[in-house]
């Protein structure tokens, strides 16, 4: 891509009230058309009749909003300069739509306003007829299986414990057979397998880290496993132009190290040329050059070179008088082959007398590991490890947790994480056989222990995690996924009474914003007034203004929640379906909170405001302590909303917490103690931790318990040493 002779992904910067004059393309002035070429463009879902086409005359039309308005774009196919571009913006502005554009989905006005010129061309015929067509020259890569992606979630099993049973069905399909094609139970037999195919399919195994795992059925693949599939899956079609929607996303830190630069590879050597998507607060790869930022309302606000991009956009966050969609301190954090560039020091910050582990409480043991060992056939995922408990040598996984725990469990992709985790839930078929004791039971009954019920294990443990995300029923409103927490399945009855029924409204007022598609169409600009209300009440009232101060309360807490009774769980966006399963996980205040990647996908500042309302509640005064993201009301002014019923305690001593995450940002600073799991067929035992200060704020103490380099600003360094096991052992506790 080129910027100055190619006018590489020129958009006309879009103002309020502003009209866009598309500038025509002249091909002549390239050496070859470009891939993609849209001039003057408007897309639509649905044709833009259709919301007026209803059964009944007295329903009202379906909304049918333009995706993108009068859009001008282009991908050319060669690049006299380096020109490597990112489209960047937050979960409802659009990155997705942009890209399923780009591949040709949606219905496109006029319909000649978008065209494939260089895969017409005479190159392409003989490199491949094949490549002619969009669809096969164009590869577009969704991470999510919520969305149907490449790939897709058929893959994953029929329900949630599927992926942990021994036994394999015929469709359950081995990666070597995803990455072939081989997804049928009846084949044809292919005619275009050749050794040059064979050569490539070895060599994007052993560039994503796979051979380990090719015959591994997929449905058995980590998170972070099957992203790589997904990518090794679109590189052996060959595409002219790979679209990859946040590549990153749920990936180990070692991971991303390695991937970033082998597709920062395949960009300059245009085969396939590159085009991805990030969060803004995801750390930029460093061969990155060109930026694309949307904004809320799916308009490009800003584009051209990366540092001009992000100098503009920084600009922009400081003048907004609401919190923008991406803290400041984590805009333009870099991402190359040896770790992430912050953009300044942070501060080491102790950890608060109120976040350390209190010793007032029972100390009663939720969780008792003993030796625990999980392994399919010859494959062990957990406990082929040697482990040091009490200065004894002992096999397996030995480890417990108690009430007022706060845990981190770190380890890469494949490393067992979630495996453990459901274990812990019992939605592992070996959960019965092992020496597990979940709340002083066992699963089955024996002489003197009645066991406990998935009913009970249930009932006690709060879970949010990618694998609910994908299962769960999309028919639900917002206000029933949230009290689905009370139900025993997914589309049981959720057992309800009046102060349950308080605690959702709480929630669903807190989180207004993030869960009501209607306020997320807004710009910021009209949701300020909203905002200055708070604002309104900070000054502390004059006695004689009591009746106005409690008026302005009284609209605060009673603002309509008829559109959680009407809104689909399916109907709102990724990063606030993400919000309600993490409302689902905690509201029910149970023994044992697990957030497995439950922040993943979720936009920075909704995601500190879903860290906050876990730590604090609705406890203004304690947050003001620990948060800077929000414009907080005077203590008289809360106490006021609480006597009105709208309140909700944030993790409570008595409750443990287990957080499972590779994104440092995404760590409750409430975590105080970590586990990092080994990689998967090394042997090496898990190596434990104790926080002393909060991890989000503490890069050194990240990348040592990664063994990562830290302080990349300084310059070029050697790799830093590793922490050697005998450090990071610990005793287990009794």
């Amino acid at each position: 891509m080129r910027r100055s002779a190619t006018r590489a992904f020129h958009s006309s910067r879009i103002r309020h009230n502003q009209e866009i004059r598309p500038e025509r393309t002249n091909f002549s002035k390239y050496k070859e058309p470009p891939i993609v070429c849209i001039q003057a463009a408007t897309f639509y879902r649905h044709h833009p009749t259709a919301g007026q086409l209803v059964d009944n005359p007295n329903d009202a039309p379906k909304p049918n909003p333009p995706l993108f308005r009068d859009l001008n774009l282009e991908i050319p196919s060669f690049s006299r300069t380096k020109a490597y571009w990112s489209i960047v913006g937050p979960s409802s502005s659009g990155k997705t739509t942009l890209l399923q554009i780009l591949q040709g989905e949606h219905l496109c006005f006029p319909p000649t306003a978008r065209s494939y010129p260089y895969l017409s061309t005479d190159r392409i015929r003989r490199k491949d007829p094949r490549l002619s067509s969009p669809g096969r020259a164009i590869q577009y890569v969704d991470f999510s299986g919520e969305r149907g992606g490449s790939g897709g979630s058929k893959t994953r099993g029929a329900y949630l414990s599927a992926r942990y049973e021994s036994r394999r069905e015929e469709a359950d399909f081995s990666l070597m057979n995803y990455l072939k094609g081989n997804t049928e139970l009846n084949p044809l037999k292919r005619v275009d397998s050749d050794e040059s195919n064979s050569t490539m399919l070895n060599k994007v195994i052993a560039d994503l880290r796979l051979g380990n795992l090719v015959d591994m059925p997929v449905r058995n693949l980590s998170n972070g496993q099957m992203r790589r599939a997904k990518i090794a899956k679109a590189l052996l079609g060959r595409p002219e132009l790979l679209l990859l929607d946040e590549p990153f996303m749920g990936l180990d830190p070692p991971t991303c190290l390695q991937l970033s630069p082998l597709l920062g590879e395949l960009a300059a050597s245009q085969s396939p040329r590159i085009v991805m998507s990030l969060r803004p607060q995801d750390p930029i790869p460093s061969w990155i050059t060109h930026l694309v930022r949307l904004g809320d309302d799916r308009t490009i606000t800003h584009q051209g070179p990366k540092k001009e991009v992000l100098k503009a956009v920084r600009l922009d966050l400081r003048k907004e008088v609401w919190g923008s969609s991406t803290p400041m301190y984590e805009l333009g954090r870099t991402l190359s082959s040896r770790g992430v560039a912050e953009v300044a020091n942070k501060e080491r910050r102790v950890l608060p007398t109120q976040f350390q582990k209190s010793h007032d409480i029972d100390r009663e043991s939720l969780v008792e590991m003993n030796g625990v060992k999980v392994a399919y056939g010859e494959r062990k995922v957990i406990g082929d490890w040697e482990q040091q408990v009490n200065g004894e040598a002992k096999q397996g996984l030995w480890w417990n947790v108690r009430r007022g725990d706060r845990w981190g469990i770190f380890g890469p992709n494949g490393s067992g994480k979630t495996t453990l985790i459901s274990l812990i839930c019992s939605d592992h078929p070996q959960t019965y056989s092992l020496p597990i004791r979940l709340f002083g039971n066992a699963r089955l009954p024996t002489l003197g222990s009645p066991g406990i019920s998935i009913f009970d294990i249930q009932a006690r443990i709060g879970h949010s995690s990618p694998e609910i995300h994908v299962f769960f029923p999309r028919t639900l409103t917002i206000r029933q996924t949230v009290e689905n927490a009370w139900a025993d399945t997914f589309l049981g009855k959720a057992r309800l009474d009046h102060q349950r029924d308080r605690d959702v409204d709480a929630c669903l007022h807190w989180f207004r914003d993030e869960l009501n598609p209607s306020d997320l169409r807004k710009p910021v600009s009209d949701r300020i007034p909203e905002r200055e209300s708070w604002a309104r009440m900070v000054k502390k009232p004059k006695r004689n203004d009591k009746a106005a101060a409690l008026a302005d309360v009284e609209s605060l807490a009673s603002p309509s929640l008829d559109w959680a009774d009407q809104i689909k769980f399916g109907e709102i966006t990724f990063s606030a379906q993400r919000v309600a399963l993490f409302l689902r996980a905690i509201i029910k205040k149970p023994d044992l909170l697990i957030l497995d990647e439950a922040f993943s996908g979720m936009d920075g500042r909704v995601r500190d405001r879903c860290l906050d309302f876990m730590t604090f509640g609705t406890d203004f005064t304690a947050a003001l302590a620990h948060s800077s993201i929000f414009q907080l009301p005077p203590e008289d002014t809360i106490h006021e909303y609480r006597a009105r019923g709208l309140r909700f305690s944030g993790l409570e001593e008595r409750q443990a917490l287990i957080c499972v995450s590779h994104v440092r940002e995404e760590v409750p600073n409430v975590i105080q103690d970590w586990m990092c799991l080994p990689e998967p067929g090394t042997r090496n035992p898990p190596r434990f931790g104790v926080l002393d200060v909060f991890m989000r704020r503490d890069l050194k103490q990240w990348n040592d318990m990664w063994n990562l380099q830290n302080d990349l600003r300084l310059g070029s360094r050697e790799p830093h040493e590793k922490t050697s096991s005998a450090a990071g052992s610990r005793k287990h506790k009794s």
